[in-house]
């Protein structure tokens, strides 16, 4: 594992030494994007034991895909930097090289083709990892952006949500929190420490989750929350204080830990500016001994500053991955998007 070489390293040389000058002559562009923990920069050496590899997507004009393919697969090398190039992938033997037309290749990704626009629907029925999938990664060569399909005008497309859409997203996580903020006391009281670490957890997740929309990045799944936290600029006393929360043995610790935290939420969301600025400490919960931030103080002032109608009238329930988290659902674009569009009432 020391001699470990990250993906986009190995993919990005992959590119340029071994499937480029199959693709002399041919219009295309070419990238490390879609699924992969190297996508994201999260891979170790440990991802090398199982779907992982020298590989790139190359998108090429609707109707050349089975030519690219058939000469991709017989001049390809066999072995790249002492990698097979053909190797089993979620389950499936195929070459490291992958040919795609781009919008079938977005809207197997998205649910839609990203490049005639995005609608509100659009925006909210699209997981926040299958967006960071799509927005990272790297794109070694943008041949089409001259025929108007250019890989990097979808990306900076989907890079963030428009201000309103970030609003709303915004507030339904604040809603989250506001949800079950005073459970972990609650629950500590009448001596369910279980109980109170669980709803500690699950207010930590949605924490996390909320500071890095703030900071404009799409949260990634379970496995990678706690690492993406961890490279966000500015993080390490939000860190410390989830830290001590999931590590406390009582629930009055674990409410200091979160109180903690809940600042430290509050006075970001202040410094970002979408809304009006609000008292940022923690205040009893009616006239129990319950500390809590109000996080539907936080939602309704995020809302009172949407200025679509469309999403003034949405519910204050959120996109798919705030109304969701079976992996089940989530990585089926269609039904996350049927999902999204019955719960806030737009048409799918």
């Amino acid at each position: 594992m020391t001699d470990f070489v990250p993906g986009i390293e190995l993919s990005r040389a992959f590119y340029t030494e071994a499937v480029a000058p199959l693709l002399a002559g041919v219009p295309h562009s070419a990238a490390l994007i879609g699924p992969g923990s190297e996508v994201l920069s999260f891979d170790t050496g440990r991802s090398a034991d199982h779907d992982w590899g020298p590989r790139v997507l190359v998108f090429v004009p609707d109707g050349m895909v089975a030519d690219v393919e058939a000469t991709v697969a017989a001049r390809l090398p066999a072995r790249f930097h002492g990698f097979a190039t053909v190797f089993d992938y979620h389950g499936r033997v195929r070459p490291g090289v992958v040919v795609a037309e781009l919008g079938e290749w977005l809207a197997g990704q998205l649910g839609f083709d990203p490049r005639p626009g995005i609608s509100l629907l659009d925006w909210l029925s699209v997981p926040w990892q299958r967006l960071a999938e799509v927005t990272r990664g790297e794109v070694f060569h943008d041949g089409l952006a001259d025929a108007g399909d250019g890989l990097e005008t979808v990306r900076q497309a989907l890079r963030w949500y428009p201000e309103d859409v970030w609003r709303y997203v915004l507030a339904c996580q604040w809603r989250r929190i506001a949800q079950e903020e005073p459970f972990p006391a609650r629950c500590g009281e009448v001596g369910d420490e279980l109980g109170s670490a669980v709803e500690g957890a699950r207010l930590a997740r949605d924490v996390m989750r909320l500071a890095l929309l703030l900071r404009r990045r799409y949260p990634p799944y379970a496995k990678w929350l706690g690492s993406a936290l961890a490279r966000m600029p500015g993080s390490a006393e939000l860190g410390e204080s989830l830290g001590a929360a999931m590590a406390a043995r009582s629930w009055r610790d674990r409410q200091e830990g979160l109180s903690a935290a809940y600042s430290r939420l509050a006075a970001l969301q202040n410094r970002v500016g979408l809304a009006g600025r609000l008292d940022e400490r923690v205040r009893g919960f009616y006239d129990r001994p319950f500390q809590v931030i109000g996080g539907d103080r936080f939602a309704d002032a995020l809302m009172e500053e949407v200025s679509d109608p469309v999403i003034r009238r949405l519910p204050v329930v959120g996109c798919v991955d705030q109304l969701s988290d079976s992996v089940d659902l989530l990585v089926r674009p269609l039904s996350a998007r049927a999902v999204t569009a019955a719960a806030l009432g737009l048409g799918a």
